[in-house]
């Protein structure tokens, strides 16, 4: 990465007359972390779409309404941009990114009890799918798995939502 990418910082969001984001500007801010922050970036890494893949097939075979987004990259984007619009003022969008924390909190802590009791990460290289067929019943897979999804996911709406909520409201966001 050049030295000028790592210094450079995100995009201003323009905020329309409705006191809303412009939803371009928004995707350029998406696409701007994408590029340019590790843990955003991850949302392309084909572990990313392995989870978002195993999440929508086990979503649809159990009764659970899916939308079909091309990919996990496309699942993000599509989700800030929606949370910015539902959570449009301060409480809410504060409300939502505390909801995401938690959330990320939750996924992180049951991902670890998981992998520490059944030694998921002796083979560090494996992607979850393969970890998740050392755990011994199709509930604990799946709970391993969503766990390894949503931490992915979180992980990078938390970063990106931060950042949008600073640009917003002119103050670091706090939960």
């Amino acid at each position: 990465m050049a030295e000028a990418a790592i210094n450079e910082a995100p995009p201003a969001l323009k905020i329309l007359e409705a006191g809303v984001p412009d939803t371009a500007s928004l995707a350029d801010l998406v696409e701007w972390f994408i590029a340019r922050d590790e843990r955003v970036a991850r949302v392309r890494h084909p572990v990313a779409d392995e989870l978002f893949t195993w999440k929508q097939e086990d979503d649809s075979a159990n009764g659970v309404s899916i939308y079909p987004f091309e990919n996990a990259e496309a699942r993000f984007a599509i989700g800030v941009i929606q949370a910015v619009a539902e959570n449009n003022n301060e409480e809410l969008l504060k409300l939502w990114i505390t909801d995401i924390i938690e959330a990320l909190g939750r996924a992180r802590e049951t991902k670890g009890e998981l992998t520490s009791s059944y030694n998921l990460d002796a083979d560090e290289e494996a992607f979850p799918l393969v970890k998740a067929e050392k755990l011994p019943s199709k509930v604990e897979q799946r709970l391993y798995l969503s766990c390894c999804w949503l931490e992915l996911l979180c992980t990078a709406e938390a970063r990106v939502l931060g950042w949008v909520y600073q640009d917003l409201y002119g103050k670091p966001f706090e939960p």
